[in-house]
């Protein structure tokens, strides 16, 4: 048993791709973790979509027993954090359960957005941060560089700085000692009441619930009665393990240590990510402070495409909740679409991992409405009312004001690319607040709105800077503007799920494209179908797509020219009934592509 002194408790921060995953697989491999025949590349990508998209979406634990040049064996537990924006929920919740944190810097790229915002995240959890430069083997390494600018940009010192690289493994050992001897060691007492924290959650198909916990006072052992102090159920442990990454039983978890229970949790409710367990005999007073509840930035309905599909996709989302605390959702009813749930995600990328785990993981076939962000709507009465749903929209007359919600965005991107950047922020009615440069390389915030942020500004900002510039972004209150709902009517029926609030001054150029896109997207009909795009009974731009012509006089071999006037009226008449009473069927795979449309295709 490794005493409390010897517990290194520690995550691995840093921006996308400078190399967490890898170093992780490095430490691994050094403390002996998995053998060499069992390493993989990123061996804590433990999905497929992670190692298809090479990026990190679950926090993931290990625990390795290290033994330093002191002679001591310490007991390492490494969290390994995602670096995209839409997953930093994972990272604060995974800071909140350590004493120390890697702060990984690519030396060829130096200090980027989320590498500053993971910075204050860590800072606002008081942890000790250790510098690590990174990729040092790579010809356009700049240690020294990278060291200056994480001096001049975030403040940190960086003497104790270690150098290596993660994908040959150099100076490991020097990282190994670094964090060994200047991460705090974790305090606890293990004789007082139990109190653990309720990190992170799953479901397993033959063991129910299985809990991440990071004890802080007491013993966790197996057998003993819990109480969650949040939602008040008692249950009984069952196992207790750890990840080493591989599961080895255990029986007790001590202070300081981190591991998972089972504990025969059939429903989903009995569990929420940042409760407290203790000892349902000799119970805490007062719970852990738990993590603050995230807040989701964008807004999708996910409406399943066999509408008897619907419970199924109800449990997988409650599986998936479990597992991913950001995911927010709840029932919504859609004329066009039938049943299905309005969720909140933290981004777009976030969005499109949730609808991908759904189709794989679940065999779920979905129809995603357009992203929207919430809005609050001033009435005149006085009531403020806060819309997530376009279609839900009240009517104009009884509006007073509409305000839509702001973010603040740090962008880094080298000098030669601003001009285009700061061209792309205007477009977007972005305000410019401050301009610094760190060398070469300039750091931008602006105050931009987040629905002109949701569609395609990440893609565009890669391309202009040729993949350069990095960007972060934190939610920065509500702003009033002149916004108006934008309609599309096809063949004279509003399609709710591609209602969208759009400025006044973009919305007949937002109309104009999505008309064109649905126009080649929806296959014709025997009647001619309009689509059109509507503010407020006000149609801003039209598209027609004609009728499939059927040969009635095939048959009409001769004969008299009356026969064939006949035929003719006949099916002029049936098309007037049509488009009368007629119904236009949209394919779903119609609604998917028109809704991926970016601002500028």
């Amino acid at each position: 048993m490794v005493p409390q002194s010897k517990i290194r408790n520690f995550s691995i921060i840093a921006h996308i791709d400078h190399g967490k995953s890898t170093l992780a697989d490095r430490l691994i491999q050094s403390c002996g973790g998995l053998e060499l025949r069992e390493m993989t590349e990123q061996v804590l990508d433990n999905m497929d979509i992670e190692k298809e998209r090479g990026i990190t979406i679950k926090a993931q634990t290990v625990r390795l027993n290290y033994k330093a040049k002191d002679g001591e064996t310490y007991q390492l537990n490494l969290m390994d954090t995602p670096g995209h924006v839409d997953f930093s929920y994972e990272v604060s919740r995974s800071l909140a359960s350590c004493e120390g944190a890697l702060l990984v810097v690519d030396s060829t790229q130096g200090v980027e957005a989320q590498t500053l915002a993971n910075v204050y995240m860590a800072l606002d959890n008081n942890l000790e941060i250790l510098p690590v430069i990174n990729k040092i083997d790579l010809p356009a390494s700049d240690v020294e560089g990278a060291k200056k600018q994480i001096e001049d940009v975030i403040g940190l010192d960086t003497t104790n700085a270690v150098a290596v690289s993660g994908k040959s493994g150099i100076n490991i050992d020097l990282l190994l000692e670094g964090i060994v001897n200047h991460l705090p060691a974790p305090k606890g007492d293990e004789n007082a009441p139990l109190k653990a924290l309720l990190v992170d959650s799953w479901y397993d198909a033959y063991l129910g619930v299985v809990i991440l916990v990071r004890v802080f006072d007491g013993v966790l052992k197996k057998g003993m009665k819990i109480r969650f102090m949040n939602t008040g159920s008692v249950k009984d442990v069952e196992r207790v393990g750890i990840f080493t990454p591989k599961h080895v039983m255990v029986d007790e978890l001590r202070p300081g240590e981190m591991g998972f229970i089972t504990a025969a949790i059939k429903t989903i409710s009995d569990t929420k990510v940042g409760d407290t367990l203790t000892d349902e005999r000799n119970h805490a007073a007062v719970a852990l402070p738990g993590f603050k509840p995230s807040i989701p930035m964008v807004f999708c309905s996910l409406f399943p495409a066999d509408a008897s599909n619907f419970e199924h996709l109800r449990d997988s989302l409650g599986k998936l909740a479990l597992n991913d605390a950001s995911l927010h959702y709840e029932p919504e009813a859609s004329q066009a679409l039938g049943l299905g749930f309005r969720c909140g995600f933290l981004g777009l990328l976030h969005m499109e991992i949730i609808q991908e785990r759904l189709n794989r993981e679940f065999n779920l076939e979905l129809i995603p409405t357009a992203p929207s962000v919430v809005y609050k709507i001033h009435m005149n009465n006085g009531e403020i009312i806060e819309l997530y749903n376009p279609a839900d929209m009240p009517d104009v007359s009884r509006i007073k004001e509409i305000h839509e919600p702001l973010i603040k965005a740090t962008i880094l991107v080298p000098d030669e690319y601003l001009g285009g950047i700061l061209q792309l922020c205007q477009e977007r009615r972005g305000q410019q607040i401050e301009l610094t440069y760190a060398g070469n390389r300039a750091m931008v915030i602006y105050r931009l709105p987040l629905n002109e942020v949701v569609f395609d500004f990440y893609d565009r900002l890669k391309s202009i800077s040729r993949g350069y510039a990095s960007f972060d972004y934190a939610l920065d209150g509500f702003r009033e503007d002149d916004l108006v709902k934008m309609d599309i009517m096809v063949n004279q029926e509003p399609v709710d799920a591609l209602a969208m609030i759009v400025h006044r001054e973009q919305a007949e150029r937002r109309g104009r494209q999505l008309c064109e896109r649905l126009k080649d997207l929806i296959p014709r009909q025997l009647i001619k179908v309009a689509i059109q795009a509507t503010i407020g009974g006000k149609i801003i731009a039209r598209e027609d797509i004609s009728a499939l012509k059927k040969d009635v006089l095939a048959k009409c071999y001769g004969g008299d020219i009356s026969r064939k006037k006949k035929l003719l009226e006949k099916q002029k008449e049936g098309k007037k009934k049509m488009q009368q009473y007629g119904s236009v069927d949209i394919p779903q795979s119609a609604f998917i592509e028109a809704l991926r449309m970016g601002d500028d295709k």
